[in-house]
């Protein structure tokens, strides 16, 4: 049987059942000084007092009201938990926005038995307490999984790919894919391999804080995402979050230039080698284009190309002082068909390796040096070391960050297995994943 007021017990649920509210209802609060609170009912948190009332108001901010405070409630609107009035009836005169929900933070909600944050909430429900969404758009919405983003693989790549190409060819005027922020820009740079020449922005959007924590960043990240996908002029890929600590505006980053650079702050995600390609405004709504080297939007859904195949026969390993030369036989003895190095510098490992390097090429397997120290780019020409890997057929990997070369890799390694094949679509920008040009202020000190 379904819990509609999970977390609330004894005298404030009680108090809420009489009034008919559940989570998802919009009640008003009146306080006996006069103060009136309006907003979205939320789930109460097990480790929080027990005569507390949890209430997401208009500007995202969670609120806890003690009971013993109120002087009056009215439940304003209830609407059906995951039913058609959530997933927000199509208006003919108004765009509509496919939301593909794929888990993660954004998704997820308090286990108020323990505190800990699961997956739970379906992006029908996150919309419930978001209702700024109806202002932008018609949704329709669907839950491909609801997951946590360590469980994602490349079998999810390729489904949330096909789930995106499909909404396309429906007719959809903008895409949000919402997922956990661990593996974003893997996911990220998937789709901008997989779906190329897109007539819209295809936004990910994640977020740090779950929905039912008064600090959560999900439902401006969401807000800021949906923007994007409608009113940006590229046809990219992107990931949409925080640029501050503080909720006073979100980037877009390039889907295959942006990495999490943080475990917990709210503005954990970077551009790197590039810069971001908007930068939208969370008090205003509006989005501003803030880097001019972006693929524009194409045409229409017939000119996508369209590859979601993912070899997952890849592996990205790093080098470190004492790296194990076994640990590459090992791949080649399991019959692996890629390797990406996350590399030292210029892009290198333990001269000591390369003899197993090169037997891995000579079976065959395809060898991607990056960088670890990211900013920056790969040039095996100037070191010895360098030099010979790249004799031993290691394929440098430009710029590219070393989650985004492993996901490149993966795809082309899908495509075909002839290694100067691989090495020639490895060293081709296919969606500006390669920046040919650096400047010094690609390199950012962030002071917050």
């Amino acid at each position: 049987m379904d819990d509609y007021l999970p977390g609330y017990r004894d005298f404030v649920r009680s108090v809420l059942e009489k009034h008919g509210a559940r989570i998802g209802c919009r009640i008003r609060l009146w306080l006996a000084n006069n103060m009136v609170f309006e907003g979205i009912l939320m789930p109460h948190h097990e480790f929080s007092s027990s005569d507390i009332i949890v209430v997401k108001l208009d500007n995202g901010y969670n609120i806890g009201i003690s009971i013993n405070r109120v002087s009056k409630i009215d439940v304003v609107e209830c609407i059906e938990r995951g039913g058609a009035r959530a997933q927000e009836v199509i208006q003919k005169q108004k765009p509509v926005v496919k939301i593909l929900g794929c888990g993660g933070t954004i998704a997820s909600r308090v286990e108020y038995e323990t505190g800990a944050v699961k997956p739970a909430m379906s992006p029908a429900e996150l919309m419930e307490i978001i209702p700024e969404l109806k202002d932008f758009a018609g949704y329709d919405v669907e839950v491909l999984f609801n997951i946590l983003s360590e469980d994602m693989t490349p079998a999810h790549w390729k489904a949330i790919a096909e789930s995106v190409y499909k909404s396309i060819a429906n007719g959809v005027d903008g895409i949000v894919v919402t997922h956990g922020t661990d593996t974003m820009g893997y996911t990220a740079a998937a789709l901008a391999f997989s779906l190329q020449n897109l007539p819209m922005p295809i936004a990910l959007v994640g977020a740090q804080r779950s929905s039912d924590r008064p600090s959560t960043d999900a439902a401006l990240n969401l807000l800021a995402a949906v923007v994007t996908t409608l009113k940006a002029p590229f046809g990219e890929v992107v990931v949409v979050m925080h640029s501050t600590p503080s909720d006073t505006e979100a980037f877009a980053h390039r889907g295959v230039k942006v990495r999490k650079m943080h475990s917990s702050r709210r503005d954990a995600f970077q551009s790197i080698n590039d810069f971001p390609l908007a930068k939208i405004d969370l008090m205003k709504m509006e989005i501003k284009t803030i880097n001019n080297r972006f693929i524009p939007r194409s045409k229409g859904f017939e000119e996508i190309k369209f590859s979601a195949s993912f070899d997952d026969k890849v592996a990205l390993v790093k080098a470190y002082p004492g790296f194990q030369s076994e640990i590459i036989d090992f791949l080649v003895d399991k019959k692996f068909h890629g390797i990406v190095i996350e590399g030292t510098g210029l892009g290198h490992i333990g001269s000591y390796t390369i003899e197993s390097i090169r037997r891995a090429v000579e079976e065959g397997i395809a060898v991607v040096m990056t960088t670890q120290t990211l900013f920056g780019r790969v040039n095996m020409n100037v070191y010895t070391t360098g030099r010979r890997l790249l004799e031993a057929g290691v394929i440098p990997g430009e710029d590219m960050l070393p989650e985004t070369a492993y996901v490149k890799l993966s795809w082309v390694l899908a495509q075909t297995r002839d290694l100067k094949e691989v090495k020639k679509m490895m060293l081709t920008n296919y969606v500006n994943e390669i920046n040919p040009v650096h400047t010094h202020n690609l390199y950012p000190i962030w002071i917050h």
